[in-house]
């Protein structure tokens, strides 16, 4: 049965905080593989809105010039600067995403976010046009002919316009669907210990994580946390079937929680009480298998500080 009690956890509003997650099950896989790769599925999602827009591009082009007669071009040159510049996006967008989540917007230093993304469009509109122009150049010289780009300069600033422009809104999807997906499967924050406990028992690990889901919030105890990942600024924290992201570094967290969690590898750490047995190789890596039935890999070098929290 749902309950609900009034909680100053969330501030002086006094929400109503529901005891657990009530989403339906349904969308848990989906849920799962997404937030598990948020990024490939976003990078799929702008590949296929990209190739709908520049064939759309690619044939209206063509019936405007072919209106009047003989066009200067044939057909198939129009779909390769299209889709030289798509593929070429394509393969640029994983690594401008991982620059923005080691980077994410922020109100202060708004001078130094400017300066770094202006360095990184500027970075982004290179590899861009080399891309494209060396696609270009390879598919003309299969068809037995010769790409001509122009003069490099001008030609540059006129693509790096464009190139401006779409990083700009590249920036701004990839903000909002990280929003958005952070609202659908449930943003956590750790709840901490009241100011009575804190001086009474200072070293004590918070107990709760606070997670707000759509306009529900509803309590997760960190014991039922299996084990965290680390992801840009973010560590996603499994809780069974869910993946809940909270805003932090996985060193930072992995210390708050240090007398349960375990860092086992520079990707993630584990809960203590979720490991069913662990295995090593002769190499020193390792593998740890959960509860759940999950398995996790175990680096070398954090092979003893796992054996020595779990002999104590």
């Amino acid at each position: 049965m749902k309950t609900a009690q009034n909680s100053n956890v969330d501030g002086e509003q006094g929400q109503a905080v529901d005891n657990r997650d009530e989403s339906p099950s349904r969308l848990q896989p989906w849920m799962k593989m997404i937030t598990e790769r948020p990024n490939r599925f976003l990078v799929l999602a702008l590949f296929i809105y990209m190739l709908i827009n520049n064939t759309i591009n690619v044939t209206s082009v063509w019936m405007e010039i072919t209106r009047d007669g003989q066009p200067e071009f044939a057909l198939w040159e129009l779909f390769v600067w299209e889709y030289s510049s798509l593929l070429a996006n394509i393969a640029l967008l994983p690594l401008i995403f991982l620059v923005w989540q080691q980077h994410p917007l922020r109100f202060s230093h708004p001078y130094r976010q400017l300066l770094m993304h202006f360095g990184v469009s500027l970075l982004y509109a290179i590899g861009h046009v080399s891309l494209m122009v060396a696609m270009r150049e390879g598919v003309y010289a299969l068809a037995g002919g010769n790409y001509d780009f122009g003069p490099v300069l001008r030609e540059f600033f006129y693509e790096y316009r464009k190139d401006v422009w779409g990083y700009l809104f590249f920036l701004f999807i990839f903000n909002i669907y990280h929003r958005v997906l952070s609202r659908v499967s449930g943003e956590a924050n750790i709840i901490a210990n009241s100011e009575k406990e804190a001086v009474s028992a200072p070293h004590v690990p918070p107990e709760h994580l606070l997670v707000k889901k759509f306009d529900k919030e509803f309590l997760v105890k960190i014991d039922e946390v299996d084990w965290l990942e680390a992801s840009g600024n973010y560590v996603n924290l499994y809780v069974g079937e869910r993946i809940y992201p909270l805003r932090s570094t996985l060193s930072q967290l992995t210390t708050k929680l240090d007398s349960q969690f375990t860092r086992i590898h520079r990707s993630h750490a584990v809960n203590h009480r979720a490991i069913a047995h662990i295995q090593y190789s002769p190499s020193g890596d390792g593998e740890v298998t959960l509860k759940s039935g999950a398995t996790l890999a175990v680096s070398r070098r954090y092979k003893d500080q796992l054996k020595q929290k779990l002999t104590v």
